[in-house]
């Protein structure tokens, strides 16, 4: 079964169709960015000039947005996540767009979504112990644009964490 995914590229829509092939090379390659290409057409039961035409393209086709080492973050000393909720005092596009531009300059936050419901953002903010975050949150989250109110909760631990997308 093939499927159809439409990409914008500058100006232009770029079609092109995921076949099982290609499924099978992102499955391999978000379990291991750095298998050689030798090792992933073994894998997807290509030749290797095919297997690594096949990784170019979907590359430049915007399929594989990047390569990045996944870092232990315990083994770094920032073993706490906490999952904060904003809420802005006022919805408007200048308001949203000050808060977004703004937690761009703060590492800790690693996730940032805009949500619907009760908080409009939903950040998932790492650090390395309570006293950490207390100070995040009082130089930093406390001090973005247009925060009305802020409500914390730290996970306690990690029932489930991947980086590979399902798919079929």
């Amino acid at each position: 079964m093939l499927v159809a995914l439409k990409l914008y590229i500058t100006q232009y829509y770029v079609f092109m169709t995921l076949d099982e092939t290609d499924r099978a090379i992102l499955n391999r390659l978000q379990q291991e960015a750095r298998i050689s290409n030798v090792q992933l057409a073994e894998c997807v039961h290509l030749s290797e000039s095919a297997c690594l035409r096949r990784v170019r393209a979907l590359e430049e086709a915007g399929f594989i947005a990047g390569y990045a080492a996944l870092v232990d973050a315990e083994r770094v000393g920032l073993s706490v996540n906490v999952f904060v909720q904003v809420a802005l005092t006022h919805q408007d596009q200048a308001d949203l767009d000050a808060f977004e531009e703004a937690v761009q300059g703060i590492p800790e936050v690693m996730e940032c979504y805009l949500m619907t419901g009760e908080f409009d953002y939903l950040l998932r903010v790492i650090v390395s112990d309570p006293a950490d975050y207390e100070r995040i949150h009082r130089h930093h989250l406390t001090r973005l644009p247009a925060v009305s109110r802020v409500q914390s909760s730290f996970a306690l631990r990690t029932v489930r964490k991947t980086t590979v997308l399902p798919l079929r």
